[in-house]
């Protein structure tokens, strides 16, 4: 039963590694980037003074100690061009670090913006733009062609199964791939993969 788990967990990386198209995948959120929403808005709402936009990225149980980060920060930034650069990278991580912890996820520190996932660079992209058409595209793209390959690689194996025992465990070994990546987009398909994946 573990061994099922954990071959269905690969076959999801994989169809998600195959989802990014060209780079390496796992990068379970973007929320922790520079580039990401969170930081976004934090920067608009520093420059204008308002923390209203920020609010929705955390908890109501959490929504006085960004306040409070928030009225610091305000305050140190106007020192200098360093205390403002230093004081926004406070509030930067203090509110994503609070934000994560929201979602049940660790805080591993804030990264580039080159580490969102290109998937979610086009999510976020869509939503911009108004049009999820590209994203569809992309993702069913790289989800057929995922299936395809497995498809091709297990009825390959499958032709010589019964000639030797090797040979059959290859096919064993191909259709368990399949069958599992088939099932966990499915999964996906269905919703059952929870927001970021922490596990």
């Amino acid at each position: 039963m573990k061994t099922s788990k954990i071959i269905s967990t690969l076959a999801i990386m994989f169809f998600l590694f195959t989802a990014s198209l060209v780079k390496p995948l796992f990068c379970y959120a973007h929320c922790d980037t520079l580039d990401g929403p969170v930081v976004a808005d934090a920067r608009q709402a520093l420059a204008k003074g308002d923390i209203t936009p920020l609010l929705k990225w955390v908890s109501a149980d959490d929504e006085k100690k960004i306040r409070t980060a928030f009225q610091k920060t305000l305050e140190v930034r106007k020192l200098s061009e360093l205390s403002r650069e230093l004081a926004d990278m406070y509030f930067f991580e203090t509110l994503v670090r609070i934000h994560r912890a929201g979602e049940g996820a660790p805080y591993t520190g804030l990264k580039p913006g080159s580490a969102v996932d290109p998937a979610v660079a086009l999510a976020d992209k869509a939503l911009d733009s108004g049009s999820v058409d590209k994203l569809v595209k992309v993702l069913s793209g790289a989800m057929a062609k995922g299936i395809r390959e497995h498809f091709k690689r297990t009825s390959e194996a499958k032709k010589n199964a019964d000639k030797s025992v090797a040979a059959g465990r290859k096919y064993v070994e191909s259709y368990v791939m399949f069958t599992h990546y088939a099932e966990g987009l499915h999964g996906i398909i269905k919703g059952g993969a929870k927001h970021h994946d922490h596990e």
